[in-house]
């Protein structure tokens, strides 16, 4: 295959995961961090960002390590939802706080916490596809 045309199919197909799986995150948070973020709230967008990072972890690892577009598909598509599983049960676990009135309230260093999480989360489960 030609490597450009390859190159826009991986790109796109893998852009389109991201905005999926950003999707997702926000459709199963209980804060609507994308309107607080609209509203100039620091801390939300520094939660949905750390979100948005920790999944482009997941997505890149299985680009460089998939040996077809549909196995890209299919293992970044189960690391997008492990990640946001992953993600509520250690939010739930690991910190004992309202993190929707925190968020809400623009306390940043939620924000940044929640922002480690997600890059930390994204991570590790990126790791687990290069095994």
């Amino acid at each position: 295959m030609n490597l450009f045309l390859h190159f826009f199919i991986c790109a796109g197909t893998g852009l389109t995961l991201l905005y999926v799986g950003f999707l997702l995150f926000d459709l199963t948070t209980n804060r609507k961090e994308l309107q607080l973020i609209a509203k100039g709230n620091v801390s939300a967008a520094m939660a949905m960002g750390g979100k948005l990072l920790g999944l482009t972890f997941i997505i890149g690892a299985a680009i460089s390590q998939s040996a077809s577009l549909i196995d890209m598909i299919l293992w970044s598509a189960i690391g997008i939802v492990i990640q946001i599983i992953a993600f509520y049960i250690i939010e739930l676990v690991v910190i004992r706080f309202s993190i929707k009135k925190a968020i809400e309230e623009d306390n940043r260093a939620v924000g940044l916490m929640i922002l480690l999480l997600s890059i930390s989360i994204g991570w590790v489960l990126a790791q687990c596809l290069t095994y």
